[in-house]
């Protein structure tokens, strides 16, 4: 909304932004970030909770009066508070006062930071290429530049080592490209992050990639999953009871690295070949995710036997978000996310399955009852499309959504099996599976592919010494 005030204002037309009363300090903050002090109309508490009645007499008495007074009184130009430039020493004391000086200014997650000192920013540039003052790219919602020196501090803040630099900084690409929607990243479901990697890189820094993935303890996943918080705090602007309005919050996600090993055995390719790039490349994915279970115990020798528990799996940790394939959001943007263990992957194989045979299995089978989809869009969330039906007679979606008329038909909760993102990680041993849920296209799926400094190998035998 803002953003479509900020347009207009700067056409030279007064606007005044109607703001839900839960989102008045978003407004305030995002503001500032887009250089202007607009004037907004407070909607009263929640129209999602309230009769048309109580929607009424809220407009009339509060919301309409605010509108009228924005669109006729010129607003008082606000003079925000000088910054610290990026070399500036911002405080000298013990490690406890640090800490707590960086957490009373909100440039922490809460937990203890590691001192950004300058000796320390100059170890994580020393592995890049890159200039400290580049660039990297605009970050919303605040509109901050997001510069390889940053990202360098925010590493050193995660307690990261400083050979994770070159990860941090194709992580830096992933969050400005616009595809992923970084500005999204606030909204109130409250989604986080999956950090996805492929390559020799994994087994070069230690990451974990077998008993435990998704878990802390280890230095590589747990730090870089920490500083992709970290940055979207400190570089973007997300700040809980301001930019960041998630009703729930989910902590950041650990790194998940695929099983490279696994997948070469079971005769497929890793996930980055999905993303477009070459077996062996050094690549990393980002994608939000709404929520995520595990299924213990996938029984059987075949994949016939397998798949069904799977694909019940896949569907049922899918609700809300299926307005992200049907309209009520957007058309196709819904991704979910399947991970397997390296034994189920490779008794799927066996039986000559692909990943694209197991991405077809799910498409035909991760179905929803189309009176549930319509529930979802038209009673319990409030997204309306109308019908299924009329979304496949505007030509917005195939003709599988409404092959008859049935209430009780199942329709696919992706467009096309390619949606399906399919991984190979976790304890080699054990029949347990893992799924997550999508965020749409409020965190779309983005690969980049991870730039190592021209004496990546020698450092490398430096650091195994």
């Amino acid at each position: 909304m803002l953003r479509a005030s900020l347009a207009c204002e700067e056409a030279g037309y007064p606007t005044s932004s109607l703001v839900c009363e839960g989102f008045l300090g978003q407004a305030a903050a995002t503001s500032v970030g887009l250089g202007m002090n607009f004037p907004v109309a407070m909607i009263v508490g929640h129209p999602g909770a309230q009769s048309p009645e109580e929607i009424r007499e809220n407009v009339m008495n509060v919301t309409a009066q605010q509108v009228i007074a924005n669109l006729t009184i010129q607003p008082e130009e606000k003079v925000l508070a000088p910054e610290p430039k990026a070399r500036d020493i911002v405080f000298s004391g013990t490690f406890e006062e640090v800490s707590d000086f960086f957490y009373d200014k909100e440039w922490s997650d809460g937990l203890p930071i590691v001192p950004p000192t300058m000796e320390k920013i100059q170890e994580f540039l020393s592995y890049t290429d890159r200039k400290p003052d580049e660039t990297i790219g605009i970050l919303l919602p605040e509109n901050r530049a997001a510069t390889v020196w940053a990202t360098a501090v925010n590493g050193v803040m995660a307690g990261c080592r400083p050979e994770y630099m070159p990860i941090l900084l194709a992580l830096i690409e992933a969050m400005v490209d616009p595809i992923y929607g970084v500005e999204h990243s606030g909204n109130t479901p409250g989604a986080e992050t999956l950090i996805v990697l492929n390559g020799p890189i994994i087994k070069d820094l230690n990451f974990n990639y077998t008993q435990g993935v998704l878990r802390d303890g280890f230095k590589p996943n747990t730090s870089v999953g920490r500083f992709w918080r970290l940055a979207l705090r400190n570089m973007a602007g997300f700040l809980l009871h301001k930019n960041d309005k998630g009703s729930f919050g989910n902590t950041f996600r650990v790194v998940l690295a695929e099983n490279e090993d696994a997948l070469a055995k079971a005769g497929w390719h890793p996930f980055s070949v999905d993303l477009g790039f070459e077996a062996g490349d050094n690549t990393l994915m980002i994608t939000r995710l709404t929520g995520g279970g595990v299924f213990p115990s996938v029984t059987g020798s075949k994949p016939e036997q397998m798949m069904p528990y799977i694909a019940d799996a896949v569907t049922s940790q899918t609700g809300w978000e299926i307005v992200f394939t049907v309209g009520g959001l957007s058309y196709g943007s819904l991704r979910p996310v399947l991970i397997l263990t390296p034994i189920l992957a490779q008794t799927i194989a066996k039986a000559g399955w692909s990943k694209a045979d197991v991405k077809r299995y799910l498409y035909e089978h991760a179905r929803m009852a189309a009176w549930r989809v319509e529930a979802f869009t038209e009673k319990w969330a409030d997204f309306r499309i109308g019908s299924l039906k009329r979304q496949v007679n505007i030509g917005k979606l195939p003709k599988v959504f409404a092959e008859s008329d049935d209430p009780n038909r199942m329709v696919p909760i992706v467009l096309d099996p390619e949606d399906f993102i399919v991984l190979v990680s976790g304890d080699p041993l054990r029949t347990n599976a893992y799924t997550f849920t999508h965020n749409g296209y409020l965190g779309f799926p983005v690969g980049k592919k991870i730039t190592l400094p021209k004496d990546w190998a020698e450092r490398l035998e430096k650091i195994r010494k």
